[in-house]
């Protein structure tokens, strides 16, 4: 044994490790465009309309919208109040509530992230102690293999 370093085994990291030391899990807001100026305005527009239109307040106030509609529809028959249903009711309220969903799966999405890589750190923690463990067993059983063995002499002959 040289060095302290152990013969029996050579740690050869994985390229992976030393990039992932550089990086944050990735998280919704990261898929943003950002490569130009329109590309960022055209995100910060869309997140502001998705941030105002996906509330439940926005779905209130549309539920609100489409039924100040509703007592023309009721006016004009069956198929009007179905056309009313489908095209203005379910349309606008629905559209605020499945954004609020969205944002909220995303948001869960981003928790998993995090805690997913939280976990592989741990993992990776774990493992570089395991090899530094296993490490000083070899040192040690490469000293006791020394003592048991140790290195001939030249000149000395076994008796």
């Amino acid at each position: 044994m040289i060095g302290g370093m152990s013969t029996l085994f050579t740690h050869v990291p994985h390229p992976h490790i030393e990039e992932r030391h550089s990086q944050a899990p990735i998280k919704v807001a990261d898929q943003l465009q950002t490569t130009g100026p329109a590309a960022k305005a055209n995100s910060w527009l869309a997140i502001k309309i998705t941030n105002g239109v996906g509330t439940m307040w926005c779905a209130y106030a549309f539920a609100i919208l489409a039924l100040i509609s509703l007592p023309d529809a009721i006016k004009l028959g069956r198929p009007a109040i179905i056309s009313w249903i489908a095209q203005t009711f379910l349309q606008l309220v629905l559209l605020s509530i499945i954004i609020v969903g969205q944002n909220i799966q995303s948001a869960a999405s981003d928790k998993r992230a995090e805690a997913t890589y939280k976990d592989a750190d741990a993992v990776l923690h774990e493992a570089l102690q395991i090899q530094k463990h296993l490490e000083a067993q070899d040192q040690a059983i490469e000293h006791i293999l020394d003592r048991i063995n140790p290195p001939s002499t030249p000149g000395s002959a076994a008796a």
